[in-house]
Formats: C-alpha cells, structure tokens, sequence
C-alpha cells in the first residue's frame, strides 16, 4: 500500500482491529504496520507516538458511537401521534441496536472502548455517555406513550426509573451479547463483517431480550 493512501483514520482502525486481537495493550506499532503493509516509520508522518495514536483512536471512538442514536425523531413523532404500540417500537429499535453494534466498525469499537474502560478515563466516560443516551432516549420515548395515552400517567419520577430500568436490562443484554460475538469471531476470524463465513444475527439471544421487554412494558 502507498504512502499517498494511508491516513490517521485507516491508522486508527488498523489500531483497533490489532487491539481487538491482542487487546490494546498489546498492540505495538509494529502491528499496526503489519497490518497496513507499510513501514513502522511511515506512521510517525501521522502520529509523533503510540500514546498519540492511542488517545486518537479513544477519540475516534467517542465520535463514532456518539453518532449512533437508538431513537430516531421520526420514531418519537410516530409515537406522539399515537400510530405505535410500545412493544412493536421497542421490537424494532432494539433489534437495530444490537445489529449496529454487532457489525464493523462499531464492533472493534465497542470491544476497544468497553476493554478500555477500566483503564483510561476518557474511555469510561464515553461508556457512561452512552448509556445515558440510551436512558434519556427511552424516557423519551415513554413520555410519549403516556401523552399518547398508550401507557397510564406517570410521574416524572416514575419515568425515570422505568426508563433506568429497561436501559439497563437493554445495555446488560447487548454487552452480554457482544461478548459471546467478540469470542466466536476470535476462534474463527473468517466469521467478521466480509468474511466468508459471517456470522448472523444470533435470533435466540435478541429474542430473550425483546421478550423480557415485552414484559416489563406489559406492567407499566
């Protein structure tokens, strides 16, 4: 590959495929490399160290699932206009959820960032950003519903808490999801996005998630 095709971002997403399997850490600029085809040098013309292109790539991320929106606004006026039900909502939105996030990029992306967490601030906070997006979206969504008079009244409050309530079992469902992804593509690396063997969406696992929605819409 020239020189003249390389840029921060393929250096960045080369990073992150290295960094999904070896983690991070692991990943020495001699990967990086490898995995561009080009020479260790070439990518100090982009980044002055492996801290620099470290703390791009945590940016990069951030802007990458800051971009990714689980409520659509001509869902929420679909909903204020009393023409959806909260489960078949709720159905569609979370099945694309889990297939956005099971697919490249965001897939290296969720896996660097949530293995990174533990270890780099900016990482956590993207985390913790994310999953009150999440809530704030539902709640959203569930303010909607009760004008719409599709669920009873509730208090702020009380929108609140459900809306903490099922973003939690979303995120605690999605993550284990994308666990059990993340190691089934690294025993069989034919099976990521473009390859020849890749995986499908793992119904069972979404359907046990969407049901235990259903369930705690059924009681509000």
């Amino acid at each position: 590959m020239s020189k003249k095709n390389i840029s921060q971002e393929k250096i960045i997403q080369a990073f992150l495929a290295s960094a999904f399997d070896k983690s991070a850490g692991a990943t020495s600029l001699a990967d990086v490399s490898e995995g561009l085809e080009i020479k260790k040098a070439s990518l100090y013309n982009h980044f002055e160290s492996r801290d620099a292109m470290y703390a791009a790539s945590i940016a990069y991320s951030a802007q990458e699932i800051g971009a990714v929106s689980f409520l659509e606004e001509k869902t929420l006026e679909s909903i204020k206009g009393g023409k959806a039900a909260p489960s078949a909502v709720f159905k569609k939105l979370i099945t694309r959820y889990f297939e956005l996030f099971e697919n490249e990029p965001l897939f290296q992306i969720y896996v660097f960032i949530h293995s990174e967490q533990y270890f780099n601030l900016d990482a956590l906070k993207i985390v913790e950003g994310e999953n009150n997006q999440l809530c704030d979206s539902i709640k959203d969504m569930l303010t909607a519903f009760a004008a719409a008079k599709k669920i009873a009244k509730k208090t702020e409050k009380e929108l609140k808490d459900i809306a903490s309530e099922l973003s939690a079992v979303i995120i605690q469902h999605r993550d284990a999801y994308i666990a059990a992804r993340k190691e089934t593509v690294r025993q069989n690396p034919d099976s990521k996005a473009g390859g020849l063997f890749a995986l499908e969406t793992d119904e069972a696992a979404l359907s046990r998630t969407l049901k235990l929605v259903e369930v705690m819409l059924k009681a509000l």
